[in-house]
């Protein structure tokens, strides 16, 4: 299909509900789409299966066109079972579309002469659109279907976050910079879960409008919304790594003080304690090794104890003894 196929395709897939009963050409002419670009694009939605019409005679002797538009191809015959599910008076309709028989003097044919089309132009009051955006499917799969698009049932939805409805704002201004990034309303809304995440890492909507813009692709454009969500997942900006959190200062170095085992030396020994105590490791190491020496009754030192350990646990020793050294 040509471009303006596939942008007119792509626009009637984005229409909300609403729209779905005008005719097809006045859906082109609001893409700017007249004539013959129009009766192309036409021919080849028709030719892949994307739109069926049917003309029938209605009560009064009026022709009437009815076009259905769907979001994948259909056969003419799975197209006939959509067209028979969503239109309530089918089977009047499919009576219509019957031959009718050629007229006598008993049945004088009823009705005035209408207008021929001009332009190849159908009159825009005597379309029928229909747009479906599911294939035809199973029995049971079309009844769940046709309950879910029956208008009496409204399903209330939470509105959406706002990064999520600033992220599909974007997303759907971009065709007014590059026409071949046109969206429909449904894609605009899926690619808008990855475009908000551009939001939430602080990004603001120019920047965000400006990074999809950015660098085209010198082939062009062949899909819009593989293009965006291609660009969306793959060149999002990484955020921020979190600040490491400070180092706690080092604990406040102590005063040197003087060492409480060496009050029978003659010569003062200073240490650094590292909490409240009193004693040198050397001499808390004597002091220990005093008491194992009482209890042994043993004047055996260990071979790594230096030879101030070993005089300072002698003299504790002889002081627990109660003697003196």
């Amino acid at each position: 299909m040509n471009s303006d196929a596939k942008i007119l395709l792509l626009y009637v897939q984005g229409l909300p509900e609403s729209a779905t009963e005008r005719p097809l050409g006045e859906l082109a002419r609001k893409l700017d789409m007249k004539g013959r670009s129009y009766q192309q694009a036409k021919k080849q939605l028709v030719e892949h299966g994307y739109v069926h019409e049917w003309r029938s005679q209605g009560d009064g002797g009026r022709w009437l066109t009815e076009q259905l538009f769907s979001n994948t191809p259909l056969t003419r015959d799975e197209a006939k079972a959509v067209r028979a599910r969503l239109t309530p008076n089918a089977d009047r309709l499919r009576q219509a579309e019957q031959p009718c028989p050629p007229p006598s003097t008993q049945s004088p044919t009823v009705g005035e002469p209408t207008p021929r089309p001009a332009g190849g132009y159908e009159p825009e009051e005597e379309h029928h659109v229909e747009n479906t955006p599911h294939p035809p499917s199973e029995p049971e799969q079309q009844t769940k279907a046709a309950r879910e698009q029956t208008p009496a049932q409204q399903v209330e939805e939470e509105p959406p976050p706002p990064q999520l409805t600033r992220a599909e704002r974007v997303l759907l201004s971009l065709r007014h910079s590059r026409r071949e990034l046109l969206l429909g309303v449904g894609e605009a809304r899926t690619l808008a879960v990855e475009a908000a995440k551009w939001l939430e890492r602080g990004l603001s909507e120019s920047e965000l409008r400006h990074a999809l813009l950015a660098e085209p692709p010198e082939a062009g454009v062949r899909s819009a919304f593989g293009f965006l969500r291609h660009r969306l997942t793959h060149k999002c900006p990484v955020p921020p790594a979190p600040a490491a959190p400070p180092e706690p200062p080092p604990p406040p170095v102590k005063p040197l003080i003087v060492c409480t085992g060496t009050e029978d030396e003659e010569e003062e020994h200073l240490f650094r304690p590292l909490g409240d105590e009193t004693e040198c490791a050397d001499c808390r190491r004597a002091t220990a090794y005093a008491g194992w020496m009482v209890d042994t009754d043993t004047y055996d030192f260990p071979p790594d104890m230096t030879w101030r350990q070993r005089f300072v646990a002698v003299a504790k020793a002889d002081a627990l003894r109660g003697r003196t050294a």
